[in-house]
């Protein structure tokens, strides 16, 4: 034991005695030290998770060292809007919606090399990130409408000359026109 009576703190790096004693790792820590290091929360050995010489709350680790994207949501479906930026994360920007350009919508055009390439951004689509819709391969991000960027789902997807469409997108603009074909419930609408 170090001069003092006792081991120092991993927080304070002040004496900790063995009545107010919690040991994580093979150090100590006084009870009161023994916080996550960016909530403050008190920590106990089901809610600690160490980082080198840090402690967090298992959900301040998961934010900060966790991994990151798409389908890495919070937990017990919960949606968060939280970027990280407490933590110093620095949160990504997403790139601007394009729709799709591509004059061939056969899927063997769009092989290089071997894989699929995504029809809308023109980069290889992986077996981890891939979504089929359309006749071609999508990444999860640019399965999207063509028109208002609403993301799409096998049930909701509709397409047209390779491009992809959510359903009431695909329906104004392809749809039937005229009299009696209304937007829905029994509306009736004219259409000029």
């Amino acid at each position: 034991m170090p001069f003092g009576g006792g081991n120092k703190c991993g927080c304070c790096q002040k004496t900790v005695y063995f009545a107010e004693e919690v040991q994580c790792e093979g150090k100590s820590w006084h009870k009161s030290c023994f916080l996550c290091m960016v909530c403050k929360k008190n920590l106990d050995s089901t809610t600690v998770a160490v980082h080198v010489d840090e402690i967090y709350c298992k959900s301040c680790y998961g934010k900060k060292y966790g991994p990151k994207g798409y389908g890495f949501g919070g937990g017990a479906g919960t949606l968060s809007m939280d970027t990280g930026e407490g933590l110093g994360i620095k949160p990504e920007i997403q790139a601007p919606h394009r729709p799709t350009n591509n004059p061939n919508a056969s899927k063997f055009a769009q092989q290089a090399g071997g894989s699929d390439v995504c029809p809308r951004c023109g980069r290889t689509v992986y077996a981890a990130e891939k979504v089929i819709g359309g006749g071609n391969s999508w990444h999860k991000g640019c399965f999207r409408c063509a028109k208002c960027g609403k993301g799409l789902e096998s049930t909701t997807v509709a397409d047209r000359d390779g491009e992809i469409y959510c359903k009431g997108c695909y329906a104004k603009n392809f749809g039937p026109k005229g009299f009696g074909f209304g937007q829905g419930a029994g509306a009736l609408a004219h259409s000029q």
